[in-house]
């Protein structure tokens, strides 16, 4: 399957690609993601968070590996799903239909080639159908540009994006990394793990869709700090 996504001569050398999507009460449209990422990824892990509803009934029916996470948030769902793969690149994407498959050649492109150890989707260069210019969203924007800022002032880096779940890894790099957080402040810690172990990391533009189903997890406010005390800590940690 995941052949079409590639010219026909290459094929045959591309690493094998490992897609894991933390899931909790996506049900209304697992489903349906399963099948639009079939054709870019030869494995596809679910790391459901014990969801209430379907999520894990509709993803093993349309093909997926379901793992449960261990009750501590997507960080640890990320975590799950690097012990649980099989491939040689590790694609994280988010379940509520805001990454589209269709973007996963491009991601991973500069893996394949070499170039790259980690690679991050962008939003800031491919733009979002979130940003609506209102208190959250700007707020959401200021913190995340925070962040950034600091991230590349410390470890020297030219990174746009740093709370993208749309991301790309190979496995021998996941593997090295000593990842400790266990919530949504994940993705930033990731980078900086990256960045400390002197890898290679680099971004791709990939664009930003509105959350197609369900309702989402993170509480814009209510778990602000996270982002901020996970930043104290790489920092205080070298």
């Amino acid at each position: 399957m995941r052949g079409k996504a590639y010219d026909m001569e290459d094929r045959f050398c591309q690493p094998r690609i490992s897609l894991v999507i933390p899931a909790k009460n996506e049900g209304e449209g697992i489903g349906q993601l399963v099948v639009a990422a079939k054709g870019y990824a030869d494995e596809i892990i679910v790391v459901d968070g014990h969801s209430s509803d379907r999520t894990v009934d509709y993803a093993a029916a349309q093909g997926a590996i379901v793992i449960s996470d261990n009750k501590k948030g997507k960080g640890d769902a990320y975590k799950v799903g690097i012990q649980n793969v099989t491939g040689d690149i590790i694609v994280f994407m988010d379940a509520d239909g805001s990454h589209d498959p269709k973007m996963i050649p491009a991601l991973i492109a500069p893996l394949v080639k070499d170039q790259a150890d980690f690679v991050i989707g962008s939003r800031f260069k491919g733009g979002s159908d979130e940003w609506k210019g209102d208190i959250s969203t700007y707020l959401r924007s200021v913190g995340s540009g925070f962040l950034i800022l600091v991230i590349n002032y410390r470890w020297k880096s030219h990174l746009t994006e740093c709370l993208n779940g749309f991301r790309a890894i190979k496995r021998n790099a996941a593997m090295q990394l000593n990842l400790k957080a266990n919530d949504f402040d994940i993705e930033q810690h990731m980078i900086v793990q990256c960045l400390k172990h002197k890898l290679r990391v680099t971004e791709v533009a990939t664009h930003e869709y509105e959350r197609k189903w369900g309702a989402s997890k993170l509480p814009t406010y209510r778990k602000s700090y996270l982002f901020f005390w996970r930043l104290f800590l790489d920092l205080i940690n070298g």
